[in-house]
């Protein structure tokens, strides 16, 4: 089957049975149900922070990725070199980020968290790890763990098929 966007090829599980255990098009159903709950209970999870969702990734990306300046931030997250730059005059008038010169580049710009960008970007962590407990209350541990691991395992096989997909815009796409 062909991906008509990409051009690729797609394997499929058999040529003439659907995946074991779904109707076809029921992966599709379950999984925009999921992510329309997390994209909810995210949401209110960090609307404190300005930009919302892209503001935590943001300050997230910056804090756990320490990506080496702008262009590497915006790369990483997949947001527009223009749009990133409005972003983050945000989270600086907000005083949680701050633009330095980059030790590598002193041209380029590095993005860093602020004193109180770290003590906001804790408190909105332990509110989006219980949003993700709230979404999966219906699994028990060892079904979290390993819905956790094949998750990351189907993502990262997405990833290396199609590496410039970008997971924002399926977000951006909800409506």
């Amino acid at each position: 089957m062909m991906d008509i966007m990409n051009s690729q090829q797609i394997p499929l599980a058999t040529q003439d049975k659907p995946l074991p255990g779904f109707i076809p098009g029921d992966l599709a159903w379950h999984l925009g149900m999921i992510l329309r709950g997390h994209q909810t209970l995210f949401a209110q999870a960090v609307e404190e922070i300005p930009c919302s969702v892209r503001g935590y990734q943001m300050l997230s990306t910056v804090v756990h990725h320490d990506p080496a300046n702008q262009q590497a931030l915006g790369a990483h997250l997949g947001i527009d070199r223009t749009v990133l730059t409005y972003l983050i005059d945000d989270l600086v008038t907000a005083e949680l980020v701050d633009r330095i010169p980059a030790p590598t580049d002193r041209r380029a710009r590095k993005i860093i968290a602020t004193p109180k960008g770290l003590e906001l970007l804790q408190r909105l962590e332990t509110r989006v790890a219980q949003a993700e407990q709230t979404l999966l209350t219906g699994l028990d541990s060892a079904e979290t763990s390993a819905l956790a691991g094949l998750l990351g395992k189907l993502s990262m096989s997405v990833h290396s098929s199609q590496p410039g997909a970008n997971p924002c815009e399926a977000m951006d796409h909800l409506g």
